[in-house]
């Protein structure tokens, strides 16, 4: 036993979930604060007590990595030295030396993947593990990856899937049910009956506000305006109508169809761009309006205004109505007009300190820029107060670290000061302390982030969650919106849940005869041959029960150097899959070397377009071409109607590489038929043609032995590795070329054809060229 039991007290419906997950990869849906952690812990010491090994948890963010090592180092009886943070701040090395010394690892995903593919560390010995946030398991997030391998590598495999809220899409559950390799499902929520004894009530508060004379004439304006530019679009068909109430995802929508139509050569169309450029800019200065205020939709008007060399932009700003729209938001900032909401949520902060003065409140809304402002006037007001914001950072506006981050929810735990503004990323997963108060400054149209925000309080004691509103606004619809969706997620989990048991149950009676009728059975040994003939392969029966066991086929020897910019893409995990030797090193030339001659550069097809606007396309191709004899191009994608570019300056570039550079293109749909492409190159190369692999830069310094190799080379028919055994077998230059015929025939990989050949070039007397 390494849980320190004297130190927890496990809820029954905890030892519930913990019985039924112990043995079999199992995805535990469980609300923010109610200890799905602590679950995944008593299964690590289940597991470490039956098979002993290692433990890895997976968490999406180093701060929660560190947290769960936290909790393992004060409730597992294991030296501290065992328990191990692996992120991408230790050098690779070190990494490798601290995951061999260690028994419960907690890793950041990209960290462990890189660590993967590189072959740096291995899952044969891990007995359990563990996906915190488990509804990032789709598409090419790392998740998906560690779990395909972990199948293929343990020896004693076991997944758990932790989440708070897996989202609504019946498909998007399916596919992280099936991509972390799911047996079983455990659901609970507030109002199970099992945990309803350990929650303490949330109260839910709704306070709708009215928006000000100035913001209803500047909102209706900003309708007017959008309405107008979607006329055209709903004529040609692209938007269903012009009502300026349409989604968003509707007006995106018509954009991807123009592009697409403009890349057949439908020119006409492409004029409707501006329409939907336009109808997009005013779609978002609407939402910053009736969600977040007059502040928000001054400065992002403002930026309209700068960047006016965009044909939208200055048709936007030079209309008659945003004009006045401007004039209106002017008029308001010197009133010190701003949103209604900024007033409530003063007002009940103010009360809740008043009322209880250490309280910790947390104060949730989308926007950065929004997050400031309800920062600073909380300052003006007195009060202690700090913004908890991501770490990428935006024009005038710094990101935070992770270190920061922690640093300021230890403070906000220790009670330094009292509110914390926060955006999404005080969302998910991370120790955000226990608050009296949360309030949405907006809804969010979201099942996820509504149960991860209000999951902040209630844990332990009654907490009270406010919700503002703007009347008649898309405050109320995104309110209603994520109510609808959490209903719904819950009605899906329990769906794909009854399913997933029907289907290993209808999938192991297809395979398990009853004792009954095998008793019954007699028969000859004929019919027994007969009936062999007739049986699936072992691989068949496997692949229809609910886990399959991965068949590893030998590595086949094809060594690709790939540079390591590139484990941000999938190709170098489908290359390690196709069988291929990955080395990661950072190089000057290409993204993936497959032979002394070859290199390739993939680009996406978003890149490649880049690369032309910006000039680096031909700069790229001329040192690829002065480093490789036989560079290759892979454009990744789709090309054509996804940027502003048009199609025949496309083509023309590739016409240039084609024609001019004399480097072949190749294109791939996804990054599976790009690697497909890279090990089929490096088969024949490595192969059929026995080339090595070199990595070479576009400016060395040449050796003795390279400049001797060249020589060599410049022979007929010699290549790099014939050059290299020529100057092994006769030790010299000069003795390569003063060998006869005979001699050179010696030579692995001569015949007659070409000793004839270097012979008649070394010794046929020069004569110029006329």
């Amino acid at each position: 036993m390494y849980l320190r039991r004297d130190l927890i007290q496990p809820r029954v419906y905890q030892e519930v979930i913990y019985a039924k997950c112990k043995d079999k990869n199992s995805l535990i849906v469980l609300p923010t604060g109610l200890g799905k952690t602590l679950i995944a812990m008593m299964i690590a010491d289940y597991r470490l007590s039956k098979y002993g090994g290692k433990v890895l948890m997976l968490a999406p963010t180093k701060p929660l990595a560190l947290q769960h090592r936290e909790s393992f180092v004060r409730l597992f009886n294991l030296p501290p030295e065992k328990i191990n943070v692996l992120t991408g701040e230790l050098p690779p090395e070190q990494r490798a030396k601290i995951w061999e010394r260690s028994i419960i690892i907690t890793a950041t995903p990209q960290t462990t993947e890189n660590d993967l593919l590189v072959g740096r560390i291995s899952l044969e010995d891990v007995v359990l593990l563990v996906f915190d946030e488990a509804h990032r398991a789709v598409g090419n997030y790392a998740y998906v990856y560690i779990a395909k391998e972990y199948m293929q590598q343990a020896k004693h495999p076991l997944i758990l899937g932790l989440t708070a809220s897996p989202g609504n899409d019946e498909e998007k559950i399916r596919q992280v049910l099936k991509n972390l390799y799911i047996e079983h499902v455990e659901v609970r929520t507030e109002s199970s009956p099992d945990v309803r004894p350990y929650v303490q009530g949330i109260r839910f508060e709704w306070i709708k506000v009215e928006l000000p004379g100035i913001y209803k004439e500047v909102r209706k304006l900003l309708r007017e305006m959008l309405k107008d530019t979607l006329k055209p679009l709903a004529e040609a068909g692209l938007v269903d109508s012009y009502s300026p109430d349409i989604p968003k995802k509707d007006v995106l929508k018509a954009g991807q169809i123009i592009n697409a139509e403009v890349a057949k050569g439908n020119y006409e169309i492409g004029k409707l761009m501006l329409h939907q450029a336009k109808a997009m800019k005013l779609h978002h200065a609407i939402e910053l309006l009736e969600t977040q205020g007059l502040t928000a939709l001054r400065a992002y008007l403002k930026r309209l205004y700068e960047e006016r060399q965009t044909k939208s932009n200055k048709e936007l700003m030079s209309d008659p109505r945003m004009k006045k729209a401007v004039s209106l938001l002017i008029q308001a900032r010197d009133l010190g007009l701003d949103h209604p909401k900024m007033d409530k949520l003063k007002e009940l902060i103010k009360e809740q300190l008043e009322k209880k003065p250490n309280s910790k409140i947390i104060v949730f809304t989308n926007y950065r820029d929004t997050a400031k402002k309800i920062v600073k006037e909380l300052v003006d007001m007195g009060i202690k107060v700090s913004r908890f914001v991501g770490q990428a950072s935006r024009e005038n506006d710094r990101g935070m670290s992770q270190k920061k981050q922690k640093e300021i929810l230890d403070l906000f735990s220790q009670g330094i000061f009292n509110v914390l503004v926060a955006t999404s990323v005080g969302e998910e997963g991370l120790d955000v302390p226990e608050v009296d108060l949360v309030v949405f400054y907006e809804p969010v149209p979201s099942a996820i982030r509504s149960i991860q925000r209000r999951g902040r309080t209630g844990r332990h004691k009654p907490g009270r969650v406010v919700i503002l509103m703007a009347k008649g606004t898309r405050d109320e619809a995104y309110y209603w919106s994520s109510r609808h969706k959490e209903k719904q997620m819950i009605a899906v989990l329990k769906k794909v849940s009854e399913m997933i048991k029907k289907e290993k149950q209808a999938s192991l009676l297809g395979f398990v005869k009853p004792k009954k009728e095998e008793e019954k059975e007699e028969i000859t040994a004929e019919e027994e041959k007969e009936q062999r003939k007739a049986e699936v392969s072992k691989e068949e029966v496997y692949g229809k029960l609910p886990v399959r066991p991965i068949f590893v086929k030998k590595p086949k020897g094809i060594v690709i150097y790939v540079d390591s910019r590139e484990l941000k893409s999938q190709v170098p995990k489908y290359l390690k899959e196709l069988g291929a030797h990955i080395e990661v090193k950072t190089l000057d030339v290409g993204d993936y070397i497959v032979s002394e001659d070859v290199a390739v550069e993939r680009k996406s097809a978003n890149d490649f377009i880049q690369s032309i606007i910006d000039g680096r396309l031909f700069d790229q191709v001329k040192r690829l071409t002065e480093a490789y004899a036989r560079p290759v191009i892979i454009i990744e994608g789709q090309l054509y109607g996804i940027r502003n570019v048009h199609p025949n300056a496309i083509r023309g570039a590739l016409a240039a590489v084609t024609i001019d550079w004399g480097v072949p293109i190749l294109f791939s749909t996804d990054a599976k038929e790009t690697a497909q492409f890279i090990y089929l190159i490096a088969k024949r190369e490595q192969e059929e043609r026995k080339k090595e692999v070199a990595v070479r830069s576009e400016k060395k310094a040449l050796t003795l032995a390279d400049r001797q190799r060249l020589i060599v080379e410049g022979l007929p028919y010699v290549s790099a590795t014939l050059a290299k055994r020529l100057l092994r077998h006769f030790g010299s230059v000069e003795r390569v070329f003063t060998a006869k015929e005979n001699e050179l025939m010696e030579v692995e990989g001569i015949g007659e054809k070409i000793a004839r050949e270097i012979r008649r070039v070394i010794t046929a007397p020069y004569l110029e060229e006329e």
